[in-house]
């Protein structure tokens, strides 16, 4: 009775440190899967497209030395440019709210304006650096798919409306 008292017992702690090594396997394989796309998340373009690192794989087929050096280079890029969409964005919150008063500020709106104006170009100009960087680690096969993932980073701008028309400014008409 006492041995198989003793015979259950380590069975029970085998059972539970087994239960804990395969519930701690499914946290650390949970946590690296998301923080491998948080480190490599770039960006949404229209269409829905979240250019990470798993969108490069699959649709450029990066292979691993490939996804490396994206890991590095995207790395960069975020660092560079996070703090600054973060700043256009608050600039455009302070403009908006100062429109919304009685009378606005346009000394203050004009500043907003540049300022907004310079960053988002400073904001381009890392776009480009980082597109040629990851063209750099491309084949000619893959820089033509790039060009694709790219191409709505770059196309025209403008307000989108109900409007019926476009005139050859881009800017939107009514239709007769």
């Amino acid at each position: 009775m006492l041995r198989d008292i003793r015979l259950l017992r380590w069975l029970l702690i085998l059972l539970v440190v087994m239960n804990a090594v395969t519930i701690g396997t499914i946290l650390l394989h949970n946590y690296r899967e998301t923080k491998n796309q948080e480190e490599v998340k770039l960006s949404s373009v229209p269409g829905g497209n979240v250019l990470n690192g798993k969108f490069f794989r699959q649709t450029l087929g990066f292979d691993d030395r490939q996804m490396d050096s994206f890991r590095q280079i995207n790395q960069a890029f975020r660092s560079g440019t996070l703090g600054l969409a973060e700043r256009i964005e608050t600039l455009k919150e302070e403009m908006f709210t100062e429109l919304k008063k009685p009378v606005p500020d346009t000394v203050l709106l004009n500043r907003y304006s540049l300022s907004i104006g310079k960053m988002h170009g400073e904001l381009k100009m890392e776009t480009y650096k980082f597109y040629l960087l990851l063209k750099d680690k491309c084949t000619p096969e893959q820089e033509a798919e790039l060009e694709k993932v790219f191409l709505p980073l770059f196309k025209k701008e403008g307000i989108h409306g109900p409007a019926k028309q476009q005139n050859r400014r881009g800017w939107n008409k009514e239709a007769p």
